[in-house]
């Protein structure tokens, strides 16, 4: 492996240095929870000859980013920057201007940060949340519940991109182009939207004092460090992740078909090509990305979960039907075919080694029983017969889609029939199996003895993915309505937890994951570029402001030592700030 320059390597070896900031305001007062970011100026040389990225199973090393943060009394002792070069500090408060520090050797600073007092300036500074809130769709929530559950999927809505002026026209076709991706917009906001959004943020452009502020950082956030690496690029999607028993960190590039195996200390990583015999490219979706400027998405590498026994990965290729199993120790891949089901999407395993996943498009769960090597499915109940008629021509449905018979100009209405979309899955303590089903506001459950599926509604809107914790409680990401939910299963009772971020109701929390361990949840926060932990026990709130603005993350990994792992997910992610994805790392502190 080869680096930039010599003395990089040099500089790596030295011990880290101390650095201390002092920050205040205009009138010379200490700025608490200013967040404060170090860039490398020299790197690794990356090897990048497969197509923009690293060939199969070549080691590559890249430089974290770090972050922390300052106290109370204006200070952040540093003592431990891992750099012996030049580093480049950005420093970001809510409602202030950026301090950006041009590269420097020097370790001891005093620096004064101004408020930002144009009202545009302070707007656009603001997380997509904010403007989203601000939206006004004619006072419809349920229409703005619904925009929000259709063109949130993938990318955050209220961002610089999206409230640039368009026309309604333009509103239009992007509609059309989105519902060729896979949203579900039903026809009447179709109609209603393109001038509502027209004038919306029009209106919120000429007037950016309309704009809310987002809710002041917490001062506990001067225990939190942060680091990351930036891996793939702006025509990457790092859609899921594990965090392996080995120590490694698994990462799937949606879009490009590769798995990142990343060491978070030393940022050392491979990238593993997805195995391809032969496969269209789209797979059963060809004819969804034809409009992408970049992709190589042969099966859509998509979710992740590990084996208890050997530790083998297993892995959900969203546009195949078929099973991925991935053995970290040889490397190698292992394709197991379905002979029905399509769009494989949440996957977990259960204490009996089953690896259990939603089939999103065909309204299954699956089960691949690895003893036999066999695949159990699980029909969930349709919602009407045409529902029924629909999910069972869901192969023929595919293939005029492959024909490029324009399905997407189709009708759809306002309850999704024909695509009730399961989506997350979870394994209770108890063996029980546990799933969302996003478009018919309800979970359900499979006894893995009796293979009975039972559905519950939702008193909410939106369920997408769940899991449970120590006691079998599930904990369910209401993604349109800000919340996140508990079910108790013995009680049968939904009990709604409003996420902190301001204004409330303004968040759209993506996924979850539970520290059964610890009684925390966390919480995906997708439009407020943060990550949140809810304490069990205690009923109380954190927040943890992300580095990047449009950070969007669509999943959330708990190391043994507590700390969090997630990954920048914008499609497209040239949304994101600088264009570039990132695997981060949160320790929280207290």
């Amino acid at each position: 492996m080869r680096c930039t320059m010599i003395p990089l390597l040099v500089a790596l070896s030295v011990p880290a240095q101390a650095v201390d900031f002092r920050i205040q305001d205009e009138q010379g007062q200490p700025l608490a929870t200013v967040m404060v970011s170090a860039y490398p100026t020299e790197t690794f040389a990356l090897d990048k000859s497969d197509n923009g990225y690293a060939p199969h199973g070549v080691v590559n090393r890249g430089l974290f980013e770090y972050t922390r943060f300052s106290g109370s009394d204006g200070v952040l002792a540093w003592p431990d920057m891992p750099y012996n070069q030049p580093v480049r500090y950005r420093l970001r408060k809510q409602g202030y201007k950026d301090v950006v520090v041009a590269p420097t050797s020097e370790q001891n600073f005093s620096l004064t940060m101004e408020r930002e007092t144009d009202p545009a300036k302070l707007a656009a500074s603001r997380a997509a949340n904010t403007w989203l809130a601000a939206l006004d769709l004619e006072g419809d929530e349920e229409l703005k519940k619904h925009f929000v559950l259709q063109c949130g999927f993938c990318h955050q809505q209220g961002t610089k991109y999206i409230r640039w002026q368009r026309s309604a026209d333009e509103w239009s076709n992007t509609f059309e182009r989105m519902i060729g991706y896979g949203s579900r917009l039903h026809d009447e906001a179709q109609e209603r939207l393109p001038d509502l959004l027209e004038e919306g943020y029009r209106k919120l452009r000429e007037h950016p004092e309309l704009i809310p502020a987002e809710k002041p950082w917490q001062p506990q956030l001067a225990d939190t460090q942060i680091k990351e690496l930036a891996i793939g690029d702006s025509f990457s999607q790092m859609h899921d992740l594990l965090v392996a028993s080995n120590g490694l960190v698994y990462v799937g590039d949606n879009l490009q078909d590769r798995l990142y195996e990343i060491d978070p200390t030393s940022g050392e990583y491979r990238v593993y090509r997805l195995p391809n015999p032969g496969y269209e490219l789209g797979g059963i979706l060809a004819g969804k990305l034809k409009q992408f400027p970049k992709h190589e998405s042969y099966m859509g590498i998509h979710s992740f979960a590990e084996s208890p026994r050997d530790g083998h990965i297993f892995i959900t290729p969203s546009v195949q039907q078929a099973l991925l199993e991935f053995d970290p120790v040889s490397k190698e891949f292992t394709v197991h075919p379905m002979e029905e089901g399509f769009y494989p999407h949440t996957v977990r395993v259960d204490q009996q080694d089953r690896v259990w996943f939603t089939l999103a498009i065909s309204n299954q769960v699956a089960m691949f029983d690895r003893q036999s090597g066999e695949f159990t499915y699980y029909d969930l109940p349709a919602r009407s017969f045409k529902e029924s008629l629909t999910i069972g021509a869901s192969s023929f449905i595919l293939q005029l889609a492959r024909w490029g018979v324009p399905l997407h100009l189709l009708p759809i209405d306002k309850e999704s029939m024909g695509l009730p979309l399961p989506y997350g899955i979870d394994v209770a303590p108890d063996g029980s199996v546990w799933f969302a089903r996003l478009h018919t506001d309800a979970i359900g459950k499979i006894d893995p003895q009796t293979g009975e599926v039972r559905m519950i509604p939702t008193p909410f809107k939106g369920p997408r993915r769940l899991r449970a914790d120590s006691r079998g409680h599930l904990w369910i990401a209401a993604f349109p309505e800000g919340q996140v939910v508990e079910f108790d299963p013995g009680a049968e009772t939904f009990t709604r937890y409003d996420m902190p971020t301001e204004p409330l109701g303004s968040d759209t929390p993506y996924s979850l994951n539970v520290d059964r361990e610890r009684d925390r949840v966390w919480v995906n926060g997708n439009a407020s570029d943060t990550l949140l932990r809810f304490d069990i026990q205690q009923k109380s709130w954190r927040v943890f402001p992300l580095p990047r603005r449009v950070t969007f993350t669509r999943d959330v990994e708990i190391a043994q030592d507590g700390t969090i792992f997630t990954t920048n997910s914008n499609f497209p992610s040239w949304h994101i700030e600088d264009g570039q994805p990132t695997l981060i790392h949160i320790a929280p502190g207290s």
